[in-house]
């Protein structure tokens, strides 16, 4: 149902995931506060329902006479002599095993049990040293005990109930926790009526502009008991709800995410987009060779189609220089277990290739954290900080393992080669006849063996020379089709190699980054939850 507030246990489990989600992301002090809380409301749940309120308050307020006139004994000494409380103690009303182990955790070692009184039974009052007290380690007794206690009594005075001490160190950071927070302004017998009420107004308005409107101001003496009754109802009236510690943790769990709510983008903008992503990639294309085996791809088709469709008697030739792509260690694409066979020898890149990657990484990063809190931006930073040693690996190992096309040759050079061989057996039998008339002739044979003419052309001589013309003129006419081809090869070689680097820039730098978006936005949603 819309506007309906969700239960402590929902909060809490909104809060833990919150922070499981910003665990070893984020490095923020606020995550500290949250674990304490979680800590905290998990010790308080297994501790009871009694109520636990505390009496804070300067030195000279008079909080050990409230606690004692609210005790019924003198359980808290006051006195003139300053500091006076160093430690807290304790009243208990209607104590049990509960109530020890809630004090044994609040550290509470003087304990006074108080007579059975229905209206108050399950009260743990405390009166916490002084907060201004010359002592540090009373300062700190009261700081860890206000951040404990279900519900806080800040007794104040007459003279010193304005103090910045009190309003900017405890009040101002108490405005989240209104309902768990009742002010006492004690020692109104010192004042006439007049004195008193222009008093208590100036109180109320500093207690509302410190966001405190909800949280109640009675006006009391412990001395003379003014008051004691309606601050008695009060506590009662906190005991019998049994909602104390429920309002207490609920209100830490609102402060907690409002805290962690600033490291939360005010929208879901940004991300990598099209153009970031292009330039990402062919960053780390230039930077992984991908021009070089491109050229190396066509050069390869280039080579081999040339020695298919050439004149046969001069193919060996080629072989004295070794193929582009096996120079490369390139073209031997996977095993079968899906393994790269192979490592490329190709050149590392140059600084011109790295720093072009480093630049494409920052503005990938920079669209990816567009609108991100600092906190986030950093870990961004630190996800994307791959080594270069790592990332150069990676592609290497990318282009070795891209199948480059088959090296198989095609149907029609094999047939342009095979009619090359056909011409070259026909040169070479007239090549042969020639011979055998220059032997006869040198015998004076000649005549013997009749000399075939075709339009006065020897006949020899016409396979000699045809053969030879027809064999080169089939080789030029093969070469432009060998290098369409081979340009055809560069690029679908090319589109696959842009494709496996596109691959190793999705893993190590564009999924790392949109993780932590992911993230960003799971601990945001876990925080709205905690804090509504």
């Amino acid at each position: 149902m819309r506007g309906r507030t969700p239960p402590l246990a929902d909060r809490l489990a909104a809060l833990r995931e919150a922070v499981e989600v910003a665990d070893g992301r984020l490095e923020v002090p606020e995550l500290g506060s949250a674990r304490t809380l979680l800590a905290k409301a998990g010790a308080r749940e297994a501790l009871g329902d009694a109520t636990v309120v505390a009496l804070a308050g300067a030195t000279g307020s008079g909080k050990s006479t409230l606690f004692n006139a609210l005790s019924g004994s003198e359980v808290s000494t006051p006195g003139v002599r300053r500091p006076t409380t160093g430690v807290a103690h304790a009243t208990v009303w209607g104590a049990d095993d509960a109530t020890d182990r809630l004090l044994d955790w609040l550290q509470v070692p003087r304990r006074h049990r108080h007579p059975p009184e229905p209206a108050l039974d399950g009260l743990v009052l405390l009166d916490l040293p002084d907060h201004d007290s010359v002592r540090l380690e009373h300062r700190l007794e009261v700081d860890r005990l206000v951040q404990l206690v279900d519900v806080l009594v800040w007794v104040l005075d007459p003279e010193k109930y304005a103090d910045a001490a009190v309003h900017e160190r405890y009040l101002l950071p108490l405005a989240g926790h209104a309902g768990v927070l009742l002010v006492v302004l004690n020692q109104v017998d010192r004042l006439d009526a007049v004195a008193a009420r222009a008093c208590l107004t100036d109180l109320r308005g500093l207690l509302d502009r410190e966001g405190l409107a909800d949280t109640p101001l009675l006006p009391v003496s412990a001395r003379t008991g003014t008051g004691l009754g309606e601050l008695r109802a009060d506590l009662a009236k906190r005991v019998t709800a049994r909602r104390a510690a429920t309002d207490r943790l609920t209100a830490d769990v609102r402060g907690v995410a409002t805290a962690l709510a600033a490291h939360c983008a005010p929208d879901g903008g940004g991300g990598v987009g099209r153009g970031e992503h292009e330039q990402l990639t062919d960053a780390l294309a230039e930077a992984a060779g991908v021009p070089a085996v491109t050229a190396a791809v066509e050069r390869s088709v280039r080579r081999s189609g040339t020695a298919a469709t050439g004149w046969p008697l001069v193919r060996w030739t080629r072989k004295l220089r070794p193929d582009p792509l096996e120079r490369l260690h390139l073209g031997q694409g996977t095993g079968d277990d899906g393994a790269v066979v192979a490592r490329t020898s190709l050149p590392a890149a140059g600084a011109v290739q790295r720093a072009g990657v480093t630049r494409a990484v920052r503005a990938a990063r920079e669209a990816a954290g567009e609108g991100l809190p600092q906190a986030w931006r950093d870990e961004l930073r630190r996800t994307v900080e791959v080594s270069e040693e790592q990332l150069a690996d990676r592609l290497d190992r990318a282009v070795a393992g891209t199948d480059l096309g088959p090296q198989r040759t095609p149907l029609w050079q094999r047939a342009v080669g095979g009619l090359q061989w056909l011409l070259a057996l026909v040169a070479l039998a007239g090549a042969l006849w020639l011979l055998a008339l220059v032997v006869l002739g040198f015998f004076q044979l000649d005549d013997v063996v009749p000399l075939p003419r075709v339009e006065g052309l020897p006949l020899p001589t016409l396979l000699l020379v045809g053969g030879l013309l027809a064999g080169a003129l089939l080789a030029l006419v093969a070469r432009p089709l060998v290098g369409l081809r081979a340009r055809r090869r560069a690029r679908r070689a090319e589109q696959r190699l842009y494709a496996a680097v596109d691959v190793v820039a999705q893993e190590e730098v564009l999924a790392p980054m949109a993780e932590v978006r992911e993230d960003h936005d799971r601990y945001c949603t876990a925080v709205t939850r905690a804090g509504r």
